[in-house]
Protein backbone atom coordinates (compact mmCIF):
# COMPACT_ATOMS: atom_id res chain seq x y z
CA UNK A 1 0.00 0.00 0.00
CA UNK A 2 1.92 3.06 -0.98
CA UNK A 3 2.58 5.50 1.37
CA UNK A 4 -0.19 8.94 2.03
CA UNK A 5 1.82 11.86 1.62
CA UNK A 6 1.56 15.11 4.70
CA UNK A 7 0.10 18.21 3.87
CA UNK A 8 3.37 19.71 4.94
CA UNK A 9 5.39 17.77 2.06
CA UNK A 10 2.77 18.69 -0.85
CA UNK A 11 3.18 22.16 0.61
CA UNK A 12 6.91 21.68 0.76
CA UNK A 13 6.62 20.46 -2.95
CA UNK A 14 4.43 23.14 -4.34
CA UNK A 15 6.15 26.10 -2.78
CA UNK A 16 9.04 24.59 -5.38
CA UNK A 17 7.27 25.35 -8.45
CA UNK A 18 5.99 28.88 -6.88
CA UNK A 19 9.59 29.96 -6.63
CA UNK A 20 10.11 29.02 -10.35
CA UNK A 21 6.99 30.80 -11.52
CA UNK A 22 8.18 33.76 -9.69
CA UNK A 23 10.61 34.21 -13.16
CA UNK A 24 8.38 31.93 -15.50
CA UNK A 25 5.41 33.86 -15.01
CA UNK A 26 7.70 37.41 -15.02
CA UNK A 27 9.49 36.67 -17.97
CA UNK A 28 5.96 35.53 -20.04
CA UNK A 29 4.45 38.66 -18.71
CA UNK A 30 6.59 41.49 -18.92
CA UNK A 31 10.47 40.13 -20.16
CA UNK A 32 9.00 41.62 -23.77
CA UNK A 33 7.64 44.87 -22.48
CA UNK A 34 10.34 45.28 -20.16
CA UNK A 35 12.85 45.10 -23.20
CA UNK A 36 11.27 47.36 -25.79
CA UNK A 37 9.97 49.91 -23.60
CA UNK A 38 12.76 49.76 -20.56
CA UNK A 39 15.52 48.87 -22.20
CA UNK A 40 14.92 50.17 -25.61
CA UNK A 41 15.60 46.96 -27.67
CA UNK A 42 13.51 46.43 -30.90
CA UNK A 43 11.01 44.53 -30.37
CA UNK A 44 12.20 42.17 -33.42
CA UNK A 45 15.46 41.67 -32.34
CA UNK A 46 13.64 40.61 -28.59
CA UNK A 47 11.49 37.95 -30.72
CA UNK A 48 14.55 36.35 -32.57
CA UNK A 49 17.15 36.37 -29.31
CA UNK A 50 13.62 34.70 -27.07
CA UNK A 51 14.00 31.62 -30.19
CA UNK A 52 17.52 31.13 -30.72
CA UNK A 53 18.12 30.95 -26.62
CA UNK A 54 15.94 27.65 -27.35
CA UNK A 55 18.74 26.48 -29.22
CA UNK A 56 20.73 26.06 -26.25
CA UNK A 57 18.43 24.43 -24.08
CA UNK A 58 17.92 21.82 -26.67
CA UNK A 59 21.75 20.47 -25.52
CA UNK A 60 21.13 22.14 -21.86
CA UNK A 61 18.04 20.54 -21.15
CA UNK A 62 18.32 16.43 -22.25
CA UNK A 63 22.09 17.16 -20.51
CA UNK A 64 20.67 18.52 -17.10
CA UNK A 65 18.01 15.18 -17.23
CA UNK A 66 20.98 12.73 -18.05
CA UNK A 67 22.79 14.17 -15.37
CA UNK A 68 20.18 14.13 -12.66
CA UNK A 69 19.35 10.74 -13.55
CA UNK A 70 22.82 9.31 -12.74
CA UNK A 71 23.24 11.65 -9.79
CA UNK A 72 23.09 9.75 -6.16
CA UNK A 73 23.73 11.41 -3.00
CA UNK A 74 22.47 10.91 0.47
CA UNK A 75 20.49 13.46 -0.25
CA UNK A 76 18.75 11.41 -3.41
CA UNK A 77 19.14 12.38 -7.16
CA UNK A 78 16.96 15.66 -7.74
CA UNK A 79 16.72 17.49 -4.23
CA UNK A 80 20.14 18.77 -4.15
CA UNK A 81 19.76 20.44 -7.64
CA UNK A 82 16.86 22.37 -6.03
CA UNK A 83 18.92 23.59 -2.84
CA UNK A 84 22.24 24.63 -4.17
CA UNK A 85 20.83 26.09 -7.79
CA UNK A 86 18.54 28.37 -5.62
CA UNK A 87 21.10 31.21 -4.61
CA UNK A 88 22.70 31.46 -8.28
CA UNK A 89 19.58 31.50 -9.68
CA UNK A 90 18.29 34.12 -7.75
CA UNK A 91 21.39 36.29 -8.43
CA UNK A 92 21.22 36.08 -12.62
CA UNK A 93 17.43 37.07 -12.24
CA UNK A 94 18.56 40.12 -11.08
CA UNK A 95 21.26 40.70 -12.92
CA UNK A 96 18.82 39.67 -16.25
CA UNK A 97 16.62 42.76 -15.38
CA UNK A 98 19.27 44.98 -14.79
CA UNK A 99 19.57 48.21 -17.16
CA UNK A 100 23.56 49.25 -17.38
CA UNK A 101 24.13 52.31 -19.63
CA UNK A 102 25.40 50.52 -22.79
CA UNK A 103 25.06 51.23 -26.99
CA UNK A 104 22.25 49.52 -28.31
CA UNK A 105 24.64 47.18 -29.36
CA UNK A 106 25.72 46.71 -26.01
CA UNK A 107 22.58 46.31 -24.72
CA UNK A 108 21.72 43.32 -27.52
CA UNK A 109 24.55 41.81 -26.14
CA UNK A 110 24.19 42.28 -22.33
CA UNK A 111 20.58 40.97 -22.88
CA UNK A 112 20.94 38.54 -24.79
CA UNK A 113 23.81 36.80 -21.89
CA UNK A 114 21.63 37.64 -18.92
CA UNK A 115 18.83 35.98 -20.36
CA UNK A 116 20.55 32.70 -21.35
CA UNK A 117 22.03 32.87 -18.05
CA UNK A 118 18.77 32.88 -16.71
CA UNK A 119 17.43 29.97 -19.06
CA UNK A 120 20.24 27.77 -17.82
CA UNK A 121 19.61 28.41 -14.81
CA UNK A 122 16.04 27.66 -14.55
CA UNK A 123 17.20 24.36 -16.22
CA UNK A 124 19.65 23.43 -13.62
CA UNK A 125 16.98 23.80 -10.85
CA UNK A 126 13.73 23.34 -12.51
CA UNK A 127 14.78 19.81 -14.44
CA UNK A 128 15.32 18.23 -10.96
CA UNK A 129 12.65 19.60 -9.54
CA UNK A 130 9.89 18.63 -11.84
CA UNK A 131 10.95 15.10 -11.65
CA UNK A 132 11.30 15.02 -7.63
CA UNK A 133 7.49 15.33 -8.08
CA UNK A 134 7.58 11.53 -10.28
CA UNK A 135 9.50 10.29 -7.36
CA UNK A 136 7.68 11.31 -4.59
CA UNK A 137 5.15 9.13 -4.79
CA UNK A 138 3.82 6.17 -7.27
CA UNK A 139 0.84 6.32 -6.50
CA UNK A 140 -1.72 7.59 -9.00
CA UNK A 141 -4.05 9.14 -6.74
CA UNK A 142 -1.32 10.83 -4.45
CA UNK A 143 0.12 12.00 -7.81
CA UNK A 144 -2.71 14.01 -8.55
CA UNK A 145 -3.38 15.47 -5.34
CA UNK A 146 0.24 16.50 -5.12
CA UNK A 147 0.24 18.00 -8.34
CA UNK A 148 -2.66 20.08 -7.18
CA UNK A 149 -1.33 21.45 -4.22
CA UNK A 150 1.87 22.06 -6.76
CA UNK A 151 -0.07 24.39 -8.97
CA UNK A 152 -2.34 26.12 -6.16
CA UNK A 153 1.16 27.33 -4.61
CA UNK A 154 2.63 27.79 -8.04
CA UNK A 155 -0.08 29.75 -8.92
CA UNK A 156 0.17 32.33 -5.92
CA UNK A 157 4.26 32.28 -6.28
CA UNK A 158 3.01 33.74 -10.05
CA UNK A 159 0.50 36.30 -8.47
CA UNK A 160 3.78 37.44 -6.31
CA UNK A 161 5.06 37.62 -9.13
CA UNK A 162 3.42 39.19 -11.61
CA UNK A 163 0.39 41.27 -9.70
CA UNK A 164 3.19 42.18 -7.72
CA UNK A 165 6.05 43.44 -9.85
CA UNK A 166 4.22 47.00 -11.02
CA UNK A 167 3.47 48.08 -7.75
CA UNK A 168 6.70 47.05 -6.33
CA UNK A 169 8.58 49.45 -9.57
CA UNK A 170 6.84 52.27 -8.94
CA UNK A 171 7.19 52.09 -4.71
CA UNK A 172 11.05 51.04 -5.21
CA UNK A 173 11.46 52.80 -8.23
CA UNK A 174 9.25 55.73 -8.35
CA UNK A 175 10.06 57.55 -11.54
CA UNK A 176 12.38 55.51 -12.27
CA UNK A 177 11.59 52.50 -13.84
CA UNK A 178 14.56 50.64 -14.98
CA UNK A 179 15.43 50.68 -11.26
CA UNK A 180 12.20 49.90 -10.16
CA UNK A 181 12.12 46.58 -12.14
CA UNK A 182 15.63 45.37 -10.78
CA UNK A 183 14.49 46.54 -7.24
CA UNK A 184 11.26 44.69 -7.17
CA UNK A 185 13.07 41.47 -9.07
CA UNK A 186 15.33 41.39 -5.90
CA UNK A 187 12.70 41.35 -3.75
CA UNK A 188 10.74 38.45 -5.53
CA UNK A 189 14.06 36.47 -5.91
CA UNK A 190 14.63 36.75 -2.13
CA UNK A 191 11.51 34.94 -1.67
CA UNK A 192 11.73 32.35 -4.82
CA UNK A 193 15.36 31.26 -2.47
CA UNK A 194 13.80 30.66 0.81
CA UNK A 195 10.96 28.21 -1.03
CA UNK A 196 13.07 26.46 -2.69
CA UNK A 197 15.28 25.89 0.69
CA UNK A 198 12.07 24.89 2.27
CA UNK A 199 10.78 23.01 -0.35
CA UNK A 200 14.67 20.42 -0.09
CA UNK A 201 13.65 20.22 3.39
CA UNK A 202 10.05 18.90 3.33
CA UNK A 203 10.46 16.79 0.45
CA UNK A 204 11.40 12.77 0.27
CA UNK A 205 12.48 10.67 -2.77
CA UNK A 206 10.91 7.31 -2.46
CA UNK A 207 10.51 5.85 -6.23
CA UNK A 208 13.84 3.64 -6.55
CA UNK A 209 15.03 2.99 -10.23
CA UNK A 210 17.31 0.50 -8.67
CA UNK A 211 17.33 -2.68 -10.58
CA UNK A 212 16.46 -1.13 -13.63
CA UNK A 213 18.48 -1.16 -16.84
CA UNK A 214 21.12 1.59 -17.59
CA UNK A 215 22.47 2.19 -20.50
CA UNK A 216 24.56 5.28 -21.82
CA UNK A 217 23.32 8.68 -22.38
CA UNK A 218 22.55 7.89 -25.75
CA UNK A 219 20.37 5.39 -25.35
CA UNK A 220 18.51 6.69 -23.01
CA UNK A 221 17.81 9.79 -25.64
CA UNK A 222 16.68 7.42 -27.78
CA UNK A 223 13.99 5.50 -25.59
CA UNK A 224 12.89 8.74 -24.23
CA UNK A 225 12.11 9.38 -28.34
CA UNK A 226 10.43 6.33 -29.16
CA UNK A 227 8.39 6.29 -25.98
CA UNK A 228 5.10 7.63 -28.05
CA UNK A 229 3.11 8.66 -25.15
CA UNK A 230 5.89 10.61 -24.29
CA UNK A 231 6.28 12.36 -27.56
CA UNK A 232 2.24 12.89 -27.39
CA UNK A 233 2.38 14.76 -23.92
CA UNK A 234 5.08 17.07 -25.36
CA UNK A 235 2.87 18.07 -28.35
CA UNK A 236 0.22 19.12 -25.89
CA UNK A 237 2.83 20.99 -23.45
CA UNK A 238 4.45 22.79 -26.46
CA UNK A 239 0.59 24.30 -27.68
CA UNK A 240 -0.81 24.67 -24.07
CA UNK A 241 2.28 26.83 -23.21
CA UNK A 242 2.30 28.45 -26.36
CA UNK A 243 -1.29 29.53 -25.47
CA UNK A 244 -0.73 30.95 -22.31
CA UNK A 245 2.68 32.73 -23.14
CA UNK A 246 1.20 34.28 -26.50
CA UNK A 247 -1.89 35.51 -24.43
CA UNK A 248 0.03 36.55 -21.17
CA UNK A 249 2.80 38.23 -23.73
CA UNK A 250 -0.16 40.40 -25.20
CA UNK A 251 -1.73 41.35 -22.40
CA UNK A 252 0.44 44.26 -21.19
CA UNK A 253 0.22 45.19 -25.05
CA UNK A 254 -3.83 44.71 -25.20
CA UNK A 255 -4.76 47.19 -22.09
CA UNK A 256 -2.64 49.83 -22.98
CA UNK A 257 -3.30 49.88 -26.65
CA UNK A 258 -6.66 47.95 -27.08
CA UNK A 259 -8.70 48.98 -23.81
CA UNK A 260 -6.63 52.08 -23.93
CA UNK A 261 -5.78 51.78 -19.52
CA UNK A 262 -2.91 50.69 -18.70
CA UNK A 263 -3.62 50.45 -14.96
CA UNK A 264 -6.23 47.90 -15.78
CA UNK A 265 -3.41 45.44 -16.10
CA UNK A 266 -3.36 44.74 -12.41
CA UNK A 267 -7.02 43.69 -11.78
CA UNK A 268 -6.96 42.07 -14.97
CA UNK A 269 -4.12 39.83 -14.27
CA UNK A 270 -5.63 39.35 -10.62
CA UNK A 271 -8.89 38.08 -11.96
CA UNK A 272 -6.84 35.65 -14.30
CA UNK A 273 -4.89 34.28 -11.18
CA UNK A 274 -7.68 33.78 -9.00
CA UNK A 275 -9.24 32.01 -11.70
CA UNK A 276 -6.07 30.29 -11.74
CA UNK A 277 -5.96 29.09 -8.14
CA UNK A 278 -9.44 27.66 -8.89
CA UNK A 279 -8.78 25.61 -11.16
CA UNK A 280 -5.88 24.42 -9.62
CA UNK A 281 -7.89 23.34 -6.64
CA UNK A 282 -10.65 21.92 -9.18
CA UNK A 283 -8.31 19.45 -10.49
CA UNK A 284 -8.40 16.51 -7.57
CA UNK A 285 -12.11 16.60 -6.87
CA UNK A 286 -12.72 16.78 -11.16
CA UNK A 287 -10.34 13.49 -11.54
CA UNK A 288 -12.07 11.83 -8.88
CA UNK A 289 -15.28 12.16 -10.10
CA UNK A 290 -14.02 11.12 -14.31
CA UNK A 291 -10.66 9.58 -16.21
CA UNK A 292 -8.23 12.60 -16.43
CA UNK A 293 -7.63 12.62 -19.61
CA UNK A 294 -11.34 13.17 -20.59
CA UNK A 295 -11.00 16.15 -18.45
CA UNK A 296 -7.85 17.41 -20.25
CA UNK A 297 -9.29 17.07 -23.74
CA UNK A 298 -13.02 18.72 -22.64
CA UNK A 299 -11.64 21.26 -20.92
CA UNK A 300 -9.11 22.01 -24.33
CA UNK A 301 -12.23 22.53 -26.34
CA UNK A 302 -13.97 24.66 -24.19
CA UNK A 303 -10.84 27.00 -24.10
CA UNK A 304 -10.94 27.29 -27.65
CA UNK A 305 -14.54 28.08 -27.99
CA UNK A 306 -13.88 30.55 -24.93
CA UNK A 307 -10.77 31.76 -26.71
CA UNK A 308 -12.51 32.38 -30.17
CA UNK A 309 -15.18 33.71 -28.83
CA UNK A 310 -13.16 36.61 -27.11
CA UNK A 311 -12.51 37.94 -30.56
CA UNK A 312 -15.93 38.88 -30.90
CA UNK A 313 -16.38 41.15 -27.53
CA UNK A 314 -16.54 44.98 -28.03
CA UNK A 315 -13.48 46.66 -27.55
CA UNK A 316 -15.65 49.11 -25.16
CA UNK A 317 -16.86 45.85 -23.17
CA UNK A 318 -14.16 45.64 -20.34
CA UNK A 319 -16.86 44.37 -18.03
CA UNK A 320 -17.48 41.11 -20.32
CA UNK A 321 -13.55 41.12 -21.14
CA UNK A 322 -12.94 40.58 -16.57
CA UNK A 323 -15.82 37.25 -16.80
CA UNK A 324 -14.12 35.69 -19.90
CA UNK A 325 -10.39 36.01 -18.74
CA UNK A 326 -11.51 34.68 -15.61
CA UNK A 327 -12.86 31.68 -17.34
CA UNK A 328 -10.12 31.35 -19.00
CA UNK A 329 -7.98 30.58 -16.21
CA UNK A 330 -10.22 28.53 -14.15
CA UNK A 331 -10.06 26.32 -17.03
CA UNK A 332 -6.13 26.72 -18.12
CA UNK A 333 -4.83 26.18 -14.68
CA UNK A 334 -7.43 23.23 -14.16
CA UNK A 335 -5.25 21.29 -17.09
CA UNK A 336 -1.85 22.13 -15.92
CA UNK A 337 -1.91 19.91 -12.94
CA UNK A 338 -3.52 16.65 -15.69
CA UNK A 339 -0.53 17.49 -17.70
CA UNK A 340 2.29 17.13 -15.51
CA UNK A 341 0.72 13.72 -14.01
CA UNK A 342 0.27 12.87 -17.55
CA UNK A 343 4.01 13.41 -17.80
CA UNK A 344 4.70 10.87 -14.55
CA UNK A 345 2.61 7.94 -16.35
CA UNK A 346 4.67 8.42 -19.75
CA UNK A 347 7.67 7.77 -17.18
CA UNK A 348 5.97 4.82 -16.31
CA UNK A 349 4.58 3.60 -19.21
CA UNK A 350 8.52 3.85 -20.30
CA UNK A 351 9.95 1.61 -17.61
CA UNK A 352 6.47 -1.06 -18.46
CA UNK A 353 7.80 -0.90 -22.05
CA UNK A 354 11.21 -0.85 -21.63
CA UNK A 355 12.35 -1.64 -18.44
CA UNK A 356 14.19 1.60 -17.61
CA UNK A 357 13.00 4.50 -15.42
CA UNK A 358 14.01 7.98 -17.20
CA UNK A 359 12.54 10.08 -15.02
CA UNK A 360 15.13 12.85 -15.46
CA UNK A 361 15.44 12.84 -18.78
CA UNK A 362 11.71 12.72 -19.25
CA UNK A 363 10.93 16.01 -17.66
CA UNK A 364 14.30 17.66 -19.19
CA UNK A 365 12.44 17.16 -22.43
CA UNK A 366 9.31 18.57 -20.89
CA UNK A 367 10.34 21.53 -19.57
CA UNK A 368 12.61 22.43 -23.00
CA UNK A 369 9.35 21.87 -24.60
CA UNK A 370 8.21 24.49 -21.95
CA UNK A 371 10.62 27.07 -22.58
CA UNK A 372 10.31 26.23 -26.32
CA UNK A 373 6.48 27.40 -26.29
CA UNK A 374 7.57 30.34 -23.70
CA UNK A 375 10.21 31.48 -26.86
CA UNK A 376 7.99 30.87 -29.91
CA UNK A 377 5.26 32.92 -28.09
CA UNK A 378 7.63 35.65 -27.43
CA UNK A 379 8.81 35.07 -30.76
CA UNK A 380 5.35 35.28 -32.58
CA UNK A 381 4.51 38.36 -30.99
CA UNK A 382 7.77 40.17 -31.52
CA UNK A 383 7.66 39.36 -35.19
CA UNK A 384 3.87 40.28 -35.69
CA UNK A 385 4.42 43.52 -33.87
CA UNK A 386 7.40 44.30 -35.45
CA UNK A 387 5.78 43.77 -38.99
CA UNK A 388 2.20 45.94 -38.17
CA UNK A 389 4.92 48.35 -37.39
CA UNK A 390 4.66 48.67 -33.87
CA UNK A 391 5.95 52.07 -32.09
CA UNK A 392 7.50 51.49 -28.17
CA UNK A 393 6.09 54.42 -25.72
CA UNK A 394 3.54 55.93 -28.59
CA UNK A 395 0.25 57.26 -27.80
CA UNK A 396 -1.41 55.28 -30.44
CA UNK A 397 -0.67 52.45 -32.41
CA UNK A 398 -1.54 51.86 -36.42
CA UNK A 399 -4.64 49.72 -37.20
CA UNK A 400 -2.25 46.34 -38.62
CA UNK A 401 -0.84 46.62 -35.24
CA UNK A 402 -4.00 46.71 -33.33
CA UNK A 403 -5.52 43.98 -35.13
CA UNK A 404 -2.44 41.83 -34.42
CA UNK A 405 -2.89 42.77 -30.55
CA UNK A 406 -6.78 40.94 -30.48
CA UNK A 407 -5.48 38.48 -32.32
CA UNK A 408 -2.98 37.80 -30.28
CA UNK A 409 -4.68 37.51 -27.01
CA UNK A 410 -7.92 35.85 -28.41
CA UNK A 411 -7.47 33.99 -31.90
CA UNK A 412 -3.86 32.05 -31.62
CA UNK A 413 -4.43 31.10 -28.12
CA UNK A 414 -7.62 29.32 -29.61
CA UNK A 415 -6.13 27.45 -32.14
CA UNK A 416 -3.67 26.16 -29.68
CA UNK A 417 -6.24 24.70 -27.62
CA UNK A 418 -8.37 23.71 -30.16
CA UNK A 419 -5.08 21.34 -31.30
CA UNK A 420 -4.45 20.32 -27.73
CA UNK A 421 -8.02 18.75 -27.61
CA UNK A 422 -8.02 16.54 -30.78
CA UNK A 423 -4.32 15.39 -30.52
CA UNK A 424 -5.29 14.23 -26.90
CA UNK A 425 -8.69 12.89 -28.05
CA UNK A 426 -7.19 11.11 -30.59
CA UNK A 427 -3.64 9.85 -29.84
CA UNK A 428 -3.03 9.66 -25.99
CA UNK A 429 -3.94 5.97 -25.03
CA UNK A 430 -2.94 5.80 -21.39
CA UNK A 431 -6.21 6.50 -19.73
CA UNK A 432 -7.14 4.87 -16.26
CA UNK A 433 -7.96 1.46 -17.01
CA UNK A 434 -4.57 1.12 -18.67
CA UNK A 435 -2.00 3.12 -16.60
CA UNK A 436 -3.80 0.79 -13.40
CA UNK A 437 -2.96 -2.50 -15.15
CA UNK A 438 0.82 -0.79 -16.08
CA UNK A 439 1.25 -0.13 -12.63
CA UNK A 440 0.17 -3.41 -11.30
CA UNK A 441 2.58 -5.31 -13.67
CA UNK A 442 5.38 -2.69 -12.89
CA UNK A 443 4.90 -3.87 -9.04
CA UNK A 444 4.92 -7.37 -9.25
CA UNK A 445 7.93 -7.00 -11.45
CA UNK A 446 6.92 -7.17 -15.29
CA UNK A 447 6.88 -5.57 -18.11
CA UNK A 448 5.04 -5.55 -21.77
CA UNK A 449 6.71 -4.61 -25.06
CA UNK A 450 3.39 -4.65 -26.87
CA UNK A 451 1.50 -1.47 -28.17
CA UNK A 452 -1.25 -3.96 -29.46
CA UNK A 453 -2.37 -4.06 -25.66
CA UNK A 454 -3.25 -0.94 -25.26
CA UNK A 455 -4.75 -0.91 -28.15
CA UNK A 456 -7.06 -3.55 -26.97
CA UNK A 457 -7.52 -1.58 -23.73
CA UNK A 458 -8.53 1.61 -25.56
CA UNK A 459 -10.87 -0.81 -27.98
CA UNK A 460 -12.65 -2.20 -24.99
CA UNK A 461 -12.45 1.55 -23.05
CA UNK A 462 -14.62 3.10 -25.74
CA UNK A 463 -17.07 0.05 -26.11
Amino acid sequence: MSEILSVKEKIGYGLGDAASHIVFDNVMLYMMFFYTDIFGIPAGYVGTMFLVARALDALSDPCMGLIADRTRTRFGKFRPYVLFGAVPFGIVCVFTYSTPELSMGGKMVYAAVTYTLLTLMYTVVNIPYCALGGVITADPTQRISLQSYRFVLATAGGMLSTVLMMPLVNLLGGEDKAFGFQAGIGVLALAAVLMLAFCFATTKERVSDEGTVKGTMREDLRDIFQNDQWRIVGWLTLLNILAVSVRGGAMMYYVTYILGNPAVFAMFLGTYSVGNLIGSALAKPLTDWRCKVSIFWWTNAALAVLSIAMFWVPVNASATMFIFIFAIGVLHQLVTPIQWVMMSDTVDYGEWKNGKRLTGVSFAGTLFVLKLGLALGGALIGWLLAGAGYQSNAATQNPATLASIIALFTLVPGACYLLSAIICKRFYTLRTPVLRNILDELAAGAHRNSQSYLNQEMQHENQ
